[in-house]
Protein backbone atom coordinates (compact mmCIF):
# COMPACT_ATOMS: atom_id res chain seq x y z
CA UNK A 1 0.00 0.00 0.00
CA UNK A 2 1.14 3.67 -1.05
CA UNK A 3 3.19 5.68 1.87
CA UNK A 4 1.61 8.83 3.17
CA UNK A 5 2.81 11.67 5.00
CA UNK A 6 0.44 13.54 7.10
CA UNK A 7 1.87 16.78 9.10
CA UNK A 8 3.17 15.95 12.36
CA UNK A 9 1.44 17.97 15.49
CA UNK A 10 4.41 19.71 16.07
CA UNK A 11 4.96 21.04 12.36
CA UNK A 12 0.78 22.35 12.74
CA UNK A 13 2.20 23.72 16.26
CA UNK A 14 5.27 25.62 14.82
CA UNK A 15 3.13 27.02 11.62
CA UNK A 16 0.45 27.94 13.80
CA UNK A 17 2.70 30.03 16.41
CA UNK A 18 4.51 31.96 13.38
CA UNK A 19 0.70 33.22 12.15
CA UNK A 20 0.24 33.70 15.65
CA UNK A 21 3.69 36.27 16.17
CA UNK A 22 3.38 37.35 12.91
CA UNK A 23 -0.31 38.86 13.67
CA UNK A 24 1.13 40.13 17.15
CA UNK A 25 4.06 42.05 15.57
CA UNK A 26 1.61 43.83 13.23
CA UNK A 27 -0.50 44.61 15.76
CA UNK A 28 1.75 45.66 18.32
CA UNK A 29 2.53 48.37 15.10
CA UNK A 30 5.60 46.88 13.54
CA UNK A 31 6.18 47.91 9.86
CA UNK A 32 4.51 45.50 7.48
CA UNK A 33 7.69 46.32 5.17
CA UNK A 34 9.94 43.91 8.18
CA UNK A 35 7.24 41.61 9.37
CA UNK A 36 6.26 40.22 5.84
CA UNK A 37 9.46 39.50 4.25
CA UNK A 38 10.22 38.36 7.86
CA UNK A 39 7.78 35.77 7.97
CA UNK A 40 8.33 34.26 3.82
CA UNK A 41 11.86 33.71 4.96
CA UNK A 42 10.79 32.13 7.78
CA UNK A 43 8.13 30.12 5.89
CA UNK A 44 10.17 29.03 3.42
CA UNK A 45 12.96 27.54 5.80
CA UNK A 46 10.04 25.14 7.04
CA UNK A 47 8.98 24.27 3.78
CA UNK A 48 12.73 23.45 2.73
CA UNK A 49 13.05 21.64 5.89
CA UNK A 50 9.97 19.33 5.88
CA UNK A 51 10.89 18.60 2.13
CA UNK A 52 13.91 17.51 3.00
CA UNK A 53 12.84 15.77 5.98
CA UNK A 54 10.03 13.58 4.08
CA UNK A 55 12.73 12.69 1.09
CA UNK A 56 15.08 11.34 4.61
CA UNK A 57 12.28 9.44 5.62
CA UNK A 58 11.19 7.92 2.45
CA UNK A 59 14.41 6.82 2.24
CA UNK A 60 14.65 5.46 5.51
CA UNK A 61 11.70 3.52 4.85
CA UNK A 62 13.15 2.06 2.00
CA UNK A 63 16.03 0.98 3.64
CA UNK A 64 14.02 -0.33 6.80
CA UNK A 65 10.54 -1.05 6.61
CA UNK A 66 8.50 -2.59 9.30
CA UNK A 67 6.49 -5.86 8.98
CA UNK A 68 3.35 -6.51 10.61
CA UNK A 69 3.23 -10.12 11.78
CA UNK A 70 -0.04 -11.28 13.22
CA UNK A 71 -0.04 -14.14 15.72
CA UNK A 72 -3.78 -15.37 15.95
CA UNK A 73 -5.90 -17.70 17.70
CA UNK A 74 -7.79 -20.37 14.45
CA UNK A 75 -11.00 -19.15 16.44
CA UNK A 76 -12.30 -16.65 19.38
CA UNK A 77 -14.86 -17.75 21.95
CA UNK A 78 -17.66 -15.19 22.06
CA UNK A 79 -18.18 -13.02 25.68
CA UNK A 80 -14.63 -13.90 26.47
CA UNK A 81 -11.54 -11.92 26.64
CA UNK A 82 -8.36 -12.79 25.02
CA UNK A 83 -5.07 -11.59 23.99
CA UNK A 84 -4.22 -10.95 20.74
CA UNK A 85 -1.55 -9.35 18.99
CA UNK A 86 1.62 -9.83 16.98
CA UNK A 87 5.30 -8.95 16.02
CA UNK A 88 6.31 -5.90 14.76
CA UNK A 89 9.76 -6.58 12.99
CA UNK A 90 12.43 -4.14 11.94
CA UNK A 91 14.95 -5.94 9.99
CA UNK A 92 17.21 -2.51 9.05
CA UNK A 93 19.12 -0.50 11.06
CA UNK A 94 17.20 2.73 11.52
CA UNK A 95 14.62 2.87 14.74
CA UNK A 96 11.22 3.54 14.66
CA UNK A 97 8.51 5.13 17.17
CA UNK A 98 4.86 6.11 16.92
CA UNK A 99 1.71 4.33 17.15
CA UNK A 100 -0.06 1.12 16.02
CA UNK A 101 -3.64 0.39 15.68
CA UNK A 102 -5.43 -3.09 14.51
CA UNK A 103 -8.93 -2.28 12.75
CA UNK A 104 -10.93 -5.21 14.05
CA UNK A 105 -14.51 -5.44 13.48
CA UNK A 106 -17.20 -3.22 15.06
CA UNK A 107 -18.56 -6.30 17.29
CA UNK A 108 -15.04 -6.83 19.22
CA UNK A 109 -14.53 -5.06 22.32
CA UNK A 110 -10.61 -3.87 22.11
CA UNK A 111 -8.69 -2.60 24.44
CA UNK A 112 -4.77 -1.12 24.53
CA UNK A 113 -5.30 0.18 21.47
CA UNK A 114 -3.36 2.34 19.49
CA UNK A 115 -0.80 0.93 21.36
CA UNK A 116 2.85 2.82 21.80
CA UNK A 117 5.44 1.18 19.73
CA UNK A 118 9.13 1.75 19.59
CA UNK A 119 11.12 -0.31 17.34
CA UNK A 120 14.89 -0.71 17.74
CA UNK A 121 17.07 -1.28 14.12
CA UNK A 122 16.94 -5.21 14.16
CA UNK A 123 14.95 -6.45 16.29
CA UNK A 124 10.89 -7.51 16.77
CA UNK A 125 8.01 -6.00 19.15
CA UNK A 126 5.53 -7.98 20.78
CA UNK A 127 1.96 -5.67 20.36
CA UNK A 128 -0.20 -7.57 21.89
CA UNK A 129 -4.26 -6.01 22.70
CA UNK A 130 -7.17 -7.86 24.46
CA UNK A 131 -10.18 -8.50 22.58
CA UNK A 132 -13.14 -9.52 23.35
CA UNK A 133 -15.78 -10.47 20.08
CA UNK A 134 -19.83 -10.18 21.34
CA UNK A 135 -21.15 -12.07 18.67
CA UNK A 136 -20.61 -15.02 16.97
CA UNK A 137 -19.94 -15.53 13.56
CA UNK A 138 -17.18 -14.77 11.02
CA UNK A 139 -15.24 -11.15 12.03
CA UNK A 140 -12.26 -9.80 10.31
CA UNK A 141 -9.24 -7.65 10.88
CA UNK A 142 -8.49 -5.22 8.39
CA UNK A 143 -4.53 -4.39 7.82
CA UNK A 144 -2.84 -2.65 10.81
CA UNK A 145 -2.84 0.84 10.53
CA UNK A 146 0.96 2.41 11.46
CA UNK A 147 1.97 6.04 12.09
CA UNK A 148 5.20 6.61 12.61
CA UNK A 149 7.31 9.87 13.52
CA UNK A 150 9.51 11.33 10.40
CA UNK A 151 12.94 11.50 10.80
CA UNK A 152 13.07 14.87 11.35
CA UNK A 153 9.98 15.22 13.32
CA UNK A 154 8.09 17.41 10.95
CA UNK A 155 5.48 14.56 9.59
CA UNK A 156 3.70 11.96 11.01
CA UNK A 157 4.27 8.56 8.35
CA UNK A 158 0.65 6.57 7.20
CA UNK A 159 1.01 2.90 6.71
CA UNK A 160 -0.57 -0.03 6.58
CA UNK A 161 0.40 -2.99 7.16
CA UNK A 162 -0.35 -6.67 6.87
CA UNK A 163 -3.34 -8.30 4.93
CA UNK A 164 -6.90 -8.48 5.78
CA UNK A 165 -7.16 -11.80 8.50
CA UNK A 166 -10.79 -13.67 9.09
CA UNK A 167 -11.27 -15.26 12.33
CA UNK A 168 -14.41 -17.52 13.28
CA UNK A 169 -16.00 -16.34 16.64
CA UNK A 170 -17.39 -19.82 18.41
CA UNK A 171 -19.76 -20.47 21.03
CA UNK A 172 -18.10 -20.29 24.41
CA UNK A 173 -17.17 -23.83 25.29
CA UNK A 174 -16.49 -23.28 28.96
CA UNK A 175 -19.86 -25.43 29.96
CA UNK A 176 -17.90 -28.00 27.66
CA UNK A 177 -14.43 -28.19 29.08
CA UNK A 178 -15.86 -27.83 32.37
CA UNK A 179 -17.68 -31.54 32.09
CA UNK A 180 -15.14 -32.93 30.55
CA UNK A 181 -12.85 -32.08 33.88
CA UNK A 182 -15.55 -33.02 36.35
CA UNK A 183 -16.48 -36.27 34.54
CA UNK A 184 -12.76 -37.26 34.61
CA UNK A 185 -12.85 -36.21 38.55
CA UNK A 186 -15.74 -37.71 39.35
CA UNK A 187 -17.92 -35.05 40.24
CA UNK A 188 -20.42 -34.27 38.00
CA UNK A 189 -23.14 -33.32 40.47
CA UNK A 190 -21.73 -30.01 41.32
CA UNK A 191 -23.11 -28.75 37.90
CA UNK A 192 -26.43 -30.85 38.33
CA UNK A 193 -24.94 -33.65 36.69
CA UNK A 194 -26.92 -36.93 37.79
CA UNK A 195 -24.61 -39.92 37.85
CA UNK A 196 -25.62 -43.97 38.27
CA UNK A 197 -23.60 -46.82 38.67
CA UNK A 198 -22.94 -48.82 35.33
CA UNK A 199 -22.57 -52.04 36.46
CA UNK A 200 -26.07 -53.83 35.92
CA UNK A 201 -27.29 -51.35 34.07
CA UNK A 202 -27.51 -50.48 29.83
CA UNK A 203 -28.99 -53.16 27.07
CA UNK A 204 -26.13 -54.08 25.61
CA UNK A 205 -24.13 -56.91 26.96
CA UNK A 206 -20.61 -55.51 27.79
CA UNK A 207 -18.44 -58.60 29.51
CA UNK A 208 -18.88 -61.04 32.53
CA UNK A 209 -17.30 -60.29 35.77
CA UNK A 210 -17.35 -62.02 39.47
CA UNK A 211 -20.62 -61.72 41.37
CA UNK A 212 -20.32 -58.95 43.84
CA UNK A 213 -23.16 -58.12 46.41
CA UNK A 214 -25.81 -56.12 45.20
CA UNK A 215 -25.99 -57.27 41.77
CA UNK A 216 -28.82 -58.13 40.66
CA UNK A 217 -29.76 -61.80 41.23
CA UNK A 218 -31.33 -61.48 37.51
CA UNK A 219 -27.70 -61.07 35.91
CA UNK A 220 -26.53 -63.97 37.00
CA UNK A 221 -25.10 -66.29 34.35
CA UNK A 222 -26.00 -69.93 35.41
CA UNK A 223 -24.22 -71.51 33.14
CA UNK A 224 -21.30 -69.43 33.49
CA UNK A 225 -21.61 -69.93 37.07
CA UNK A 226 -21.25 -73.40 37.36
CA UNK A 227 -18.36 -73.79 34.90
CA UNK A 228 -15.72 -71.63 37.09
CA UNK A 229 -17.37 -72.81 39.93
CA UNK A 230 -18.34 -69.15 41.83
CA UNK A 231 -21.04 -66.81 40.68
CA UNK A 232 -20.83 -65.07 37.70
CA UNK A 233 -22.69 -62.30 36.45
CA UNK A 234 -23.62 -60.38 33.14
CA UNK A 235 -22.38 -57.00 32.94
CA UNK A 236 -24.42 -54.62 30.70
CA UNK A 237 -23.27 -51.15 29.28
CA UNK A 238 -25.60 -48.41 27.67
CA UNK A 239 -26.67 -48.90 23.78
CA UNK A 240 -23.83 -47.86 21.43
CA UNK A 241 -23.63 -46.87 17.52
CA UNK A 242 -27.07 -44.70 18.09
CA UNK A 243 -28.28 -41.46 16.25
CA UNK A 244 -28.46 -38.43 17.97
CA UNK A 245 -29.75 -35.39 15.40
CA UNK A 246 -30.43 -32.24 17.09
CA UNK A 247 -33.42 -29.91 15.24
CA UNK A 248 -32.47 -26.60 15.87
CA UNK A 249 -35.03 -23.71 16.24
CA UNK A 250 -34.24 -20.24 14.04
CA UNK A 251 -37.42 -18.32 14.51
CA UNK A 252 -38.19 -15.06 15.70
CA UNK A 253 -38.73 -16.37 19.45
CA UNK A 254 -35.46 -17.39 19.62
CA UNK A 255 -34.23 -14.38 19.26
CA UNK A 256 -35.11 -13.43 22.77
CA UNK A 257 -31.87 -11.87 24.57
CA UNK A 258 -31.17 -9.32 27.27
CA UNK A 259 -27.97 -8.06 25.66
CA UNK A 260 -24.16 -8.47 26.80
CA UNK A 261 -24.75 -6.26 29.72
CA UNK A 262 -27.06 -8.54 31.18
CA UNK A 263 -24.13 -11.02 31.63
CA UNK A 264 -26.65 -13.84 30.45
CA UNK A 265 -27.34 -15.88 27.30
CA UNK A 266 -29.83 -15.27 24.80
CA UNK A 267 -32.35 -18.23 24.33
CA UNK A 268 -29.99 -18.97 20.78
CA UNK A 269 -27.07 -18.77 22.52
CA UNK A 270 -28.05 -20.79 24.83
CA UNK A 271 -29.78 -23.68 22.91
CA UNK A 272 -26.40 -23.76 21.01
CA UNK A 273 -24.07 -23.93 23.96
CA UNK A 274 -26.31 -26.82 25.59
CA UNK A 275 -26.42 -28.50 22.01
CA UNK A 276 -22.66 -28.18 21.61
CA UNK A 277 -22.43 -30.15 25.68
CA UNK A 278 -24.88 -32.65 24.66
CA UNK A 279 -23.33 -33.39 21.21
CA UNK A 280 -19.96 -33.89 23.08
CA UNK A 281 -21.41 -36.00 26.24
CA UNK A 282 -23.19 -38.27 23.16
CA UNK A 283 -20.12 -39.02 21.48
CA UNK A 284 -18.39 -39.64 24.17
CA UNK A 285 -21.12 -42.41 24.55
CA UNK A 286 -20.02 -43.48 20.96
CA UNK A 287 -23.17 -42.52 19.24
CA UNK A 288 -23.38 -40.46 16.12
CA UNK A 289 -24.30 -36.98 16.30
CA UNK A 290 -26.11 -34.57 13.39
CA UNK A 291 -28.24 -31.08 13.06
CA UNK A 292 -30.44 -29.51 11.30
CA UNK A 293 -31.96 -26.14 11.38
CA UNK A 294 -35.55 -24.64 10.69
CA UNK A 295 -37.57 -21.70 10.61
CA UNK A 296 -34.83 -19.49 9.81
CA UNK A 297 -35.38 -19.08 5.86
CA UNK A 298 -32.60 -19.71 3.08
CA UNK A 299 -30.09 -17.67 5.82
CA UNK A 300 -30.01 -19.82 8.24
CA UNK A 301 -30.36 -23.01 6.85
CA UNK A 302 -27.84 -25.94 7.80
CA UNK A 303 -27.12 -29.44 8.41
CA UNK A 304 -24.94 -31.73 9.01
CA UNK A 305 -25.30 -35.49 8.99
CA UNK A 306 -24.82 -37.92 11.71
CA UNK A 307 -21.36 -39.04 12.13
CA UNK A 308 -19.28 -40.50 15.28
CA UNK A 309 -16.23 -39.71 16.75
CA UNK A 310 -15.03 -35.80 18.28
CA UNK A 311 -14.60 -34.92 14.50
CA UNK A 312 -18.66 -34.99 14.37
CA UNK A 313 -17.98 -31.83 17.11
CA UNK A 314 -15.33 -29.95 15.24
CA UNK A 315 -18.10 -30.12 12.33
CA UNK A 316 -20.85 -28.65 14.20
CA UNK A 317 -19.18 -26.09 15.55
CA UNK A 318 -18.03 -24.69 11.92
CA UNK A 319 -21.28 -25.19 10.64
CA UNK A 320 -23.88 -24.03 13.56
CA UNK A 321 -21.25 -20.88 14.60
CA UNK A 322 -22.46 -18.52 12.69
CA UNK A 323 -26.07 -19.24 12.49
CA UNK A 324 -28.31 -16.74 13.99
CA UNK A 325 -32.33 -16.42 14.09
CA UNK A 326 -34.65 -14.64 11.79
CA UNK A 327 -37.77 -12.40 12.84
CA UNK A 328 -40.18 -15.54 11.09
CA UNK A 329 -42.48 -18.02 12.37
CA UNK A 330 -41.32 -21.28 12.33
CA UNK A 331 -42.77 -24.21 10.30
CA UNK A 332 -42.71 -26.87 12.86
CA UNK A 333 -45.14 -29.39 10.34
CA UNK A 334 -42.43 -28.40 7.40
CA UNK A 335 -39.56 -29.46 9.12
CA UNK A 336 -40.73 -32.78 10.42
CA UNK A 337 -41.75 -33.74 6.67
CA UNK A 338 -38.04 -32.33 5.71
CA UNK A 339 -36.49 -34.49 8.70
CA UNK A 340 -38.32 -37.59 7.85
CA UNK A 341 -37.13 -37.07 4.42
CA UNK A 342 -33.79 -36.59 5.24
CA UNK A 343 -33.34 -39.27 8.43
CA UNK A 344 -34.22 -42.99 7.68
CA UNK A 345 -32.94 -44.75 10.53
CA UNK A 346 -34.51 -44.70 13.50
CA UNK A 347 -32.98 -41.79 15.69
CA UNK A 348 -32.91 -39.58 19.16
CA UNK A 349 -34.52 -36.55 17.76
CA UNK A 350 -33.66 -33.61 20.00
CA UNK A 351 -35.99 -30.47 19.33
CA UNK A 352 -34.54 -27.39 20.57
CA UNK A 353 -37.05 -24.72 20.51
CA UNK A 354 -39.52 -21.64 21.96
CA UNK A 355 -42.90 -23.07 22.49
CA UNK A 356 -46.13 -21.05 22.90
CA UNK A 357 -49.23 -21.95 23.62
CA UNK A 358 -50.66 -21.03 19.93
CA UNK A 359 -48.23 -23.18 18.58
CA UNK A 360 -49.99 -26.38 19.78
CA UNK A 361 -51.69 -27.91 17.45
CA UNK A 362 -49.21 -27.34 14.39
CA UNK A 363 -46.36 -28.69 17.22
CA UNK A 364 -48.21 -31.84 17.74
CA UNK A 365 -48.78 -32.29 14.27
CA UNK A 366 -45.27 -32.57 13.96
CA UNK A 367 -44.27 -34.47 16.98
CA UNK A 368 -46.85 -37.32 16.11
CA UNK A 369 -45.06 -37.43 12.63
CA UNK A 370 -41.89 -37.33 13.54
CA UNK A 371 -42.78 -39.98 15.91
CA UNK A 372 -44.04 -42.43 13.71
CA UNK A 373 -39.95 -43.44 13.31
CA UNK A 374 -38.08 -41.44 16.03
CA UNK A 375 -37.61 -41.17 19.39
CA UNK A 376 -38.62 -37.20 20.08
CA UNK A 377 -37.17 -35.34 22.82
CA UNK A 378 -38.48 -31.57 23.19
CA UNK A 379 -36.22 -29.02 24.91
CA UNK A 380 -38.32 -25.60 25.18
CA UNK A 381 -36.89 -22.71 26.22
CA UNK A 382 -38.86 -20.83 28.79
CA UNK A 383 -38.40 -16.59 28.97
CA UNK A 384 -37.08 -15.79 32.96
CA UNK A 385 -37.89 -11.83 32.00
CA UNK A 386 -41.46 -13.51 32.48
CA UNK A 387 -40.63 -15.15 35.88
CA UNK A 388 -38.98 -11.87 36.99
CA UNK A 389 -42.03 -10.02 36.30
CA UNK A 390 -44.37 -12.56 38.01
CA UNK A 391 -42.10 -12.11 41.08
CA UNK A 392 -41.63 -8.45 41.15
CA UNK A 393 -42.92 -6.59 44.19
CA UNK A 394 -46.29 -5.17 43.91
CA UNK A 395 -44.86 -0.52 44.47
CA UNK A 396 -47.16 0.92 41.55
CA UNK A 397 -50.64 0.30 40.23
CA UNK A 398 -48.81 -0.97 36.63
CA UNK A 399 -46.87 -3.46 39.06
CA UNK A 400 -50.06 -5.60 39.74
CA UNK A 401 -51.12 -5.09 35.78
CA UNK A 402 -47.65 -6.56 34.68
CA UNK A 403 -47.78 -9.76 37.26
CA UNK A 404 -51.25 -10.70 36.46
CA UNK A 405 -50.36 -10.30 32.94
CA UNK A 406 -47.10 -12.90 33.47
CA UNK A 407 -49.25 -15.09 35.40
CA UNK A 408 -52.09 -15.19 32.62
CA UNK A 409 -49.54 -15.94 30.02
CA UNK A 410 -47.49 -18.41 32.24
CA UNK A 411 -50.89 -20.40 32.73
CA UNK A 412 -51.58 -20.86 29.02
CA UNK A 413 -48.39 -21.30 28.44
CA UNK A 414 -47.99 -24.30 31.21
CA UNK A 415 -51.42 -25.87 30.29
CA UNK A 416 -50.54 -26.21 26.49
CA UNK A 417 -46.91 -27.76 27.50
CA UNK A 418 -48.70 -30.46 29.64
CA UNK A 419 -51.74 -31.63 27.20
CA UNK A 420 -48.84 -32.02 24.62
CA UNK A 421 -46.71 -33.82 27.38
CA UNK A 422 -49.67 -35.74 28.43
CA UNK A 423 -49.00 -37.78 25.14
CA UNK A 424 -45.63 -36.86 24.30
CA UNK A 425 -43.91 -37.64 27.76
CA UNK A 426 -40.30 -36.91 26.32
CA UNK A 427 -40.86 -33.12 26.94
CA UNK A 428 -38.32 -30.27 28.88
CA UNK A 429 -39.36 -26.63 29.91
CA UNK A 430 -36.59 -24.88 31.52
CA UNK A 431 -35.12 -21.68 31.74
CA UNK A 432 -31.71 -21.03 29.28
CA UNK A 433 -29.53 -21.98 32.38
CA UNK A 434 -30.76 -24.74 33.10
CA UNK A 435 -31.26 -26.32 29.77
CA UNK A 436 -27.56 -28.07 29.11
CA UNK A 437 -27.54 -29.75 32.12
CA UNK A 438 -31.44 -31.01 31.98
CA UNK A 439 -30.46 -32.14 28.55
CA UNK A 440 -27.44 -34.26 29.86
CA UNK A 441 -29.61 -36.04 32.36
CA UNK A 442 -32.31 -37.25 29.94
CA UNK A 443 -30.51 -37.92 27.54
CA UNK A 444 -28.36 -40.56 30.21
CA UNK A 445 -32.50 -41.69 31.32
CA UNK A 446 -33.26 -42.68 28.02
CA UNK A 447 -30.11 -44.57 27.55
CA UNK A 448 -30.51 -46.93 30.69
CA UNK A 449 -33.70 -47.32 29.63
CA UNK A 450 -33.02 -48.26 25.99
CA UNK A 451 -36.08 -46.28 24.58
CA UNK A 452 -34.02 -45.75 21.91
Amino acid sequence: MRLSLLPSRRAMLLALGLALLAALARLLGAPAEWVDPAAAVVAAIGLVYLAADALWTRLAWSRSPLVWQRELPPALPVGVERVLGGNLVNEGRLAWSGRLFEHVDATVEVRDLPAAVQVPPETAVRIPYRARAMRRGTIRIAPAELRLASRGGGWELRKRLGGEAVLRVYPNFAAVSRYAWLAGDRRLAEIGIKSYPQRGHGTAFKQLADYRPGDPIRDVDWKASMRHGRPIVREYEDERDQRIVFMLDCGRRMRADEGPASGRLGHFDAALDALMLMAWVALKEGDAVGAVTFGGGATSARAVAPRKGLGALDALIATLHDVEPQPLQPDYRAAAVELMGRLAKRSMVIVLTNFRDEDASEFKAALSLLRTRHLVLVASLRERVLRELAEQPLVQARDAIEVAGAHLFAQARDAAFRRLAARHSLMLDVEPEQLAVALVNRYHAVKRAGLL
